[in-house]
């Protein structure tokens, strides 16, 4: 989404950034963010304390400070009509390793794969070569327990959530 509003100019928030992951089940951006009173319920609620308060002051998650678990406390606090069925899928999030990920540049690590509780990241073992990354996106959850792990901070999470505004 690119904000050209002069005050976000002037901090030189003028560059796109990808959208806010919200919290897990969530209708539409449009819909949330026109919803939330941005009280602070459901990040006082939060056990794992990885709901932040955002751009606009909403909840969104920070999966640098921990992984979610689907406690579904943020949902029970919340008393707005926010959210999807608890049966649905939680979230729709991509995930990619980037270029900086030490494996791809040759050097042995495998905490990602080892944080993965759903095994959604696993190495291909190739010859005369360190182990190489890959993910099965049907096996991810989008927990996000590999990106706080991640000692390069290669692994991104990221949403294109319906609603929401960007490029």
């Amino acid at each position: 989404m690119v904000d050209l509003s002069r005050r976000n100019f002037m901090r030189a928030k003028h560059v796109s950034t990808p959208p806010a992951i919200r919290l897990p089940w969530t209708v539409d951006e449009k819909l949330f963010t026109q919803g939330c009173t941005q009280c602070g319920d459901c990040m006082d609620a939060c056990e794992e304390n990885i709901i932040v308060k955002g751009d606009g002051g909403f909840p969104e998650i920070n999966f640098f400070a921990g992984k979610c678990t689907f406690c579904q406390q943020c949902v029970k606090a919340c008393k707005e009509p926010l959210f999807k069925p608890l049966d649905a899928v939680p979230w729709q999030l991509t995930i990619e390793i980037e270029e900086s990920c030490l494996a791809k540049n040759q050097v042995h690590c495998q905490v990602c794969q080892d944080s993965c509780e759903s095994d959604a990241i696993s190495f291909k073992y190739l010859h005369a070569s360190v182990p190489q990354p890959e993910i099965t996106l049907l096996d991810c959850t989008g927990c996000g327990a590999c990106v706080a792990i991640c000692p390069e901070s290669a692994i991104k999470l990221s949403t294109t959530l319906l609603g929401a505004e960007h490029e």
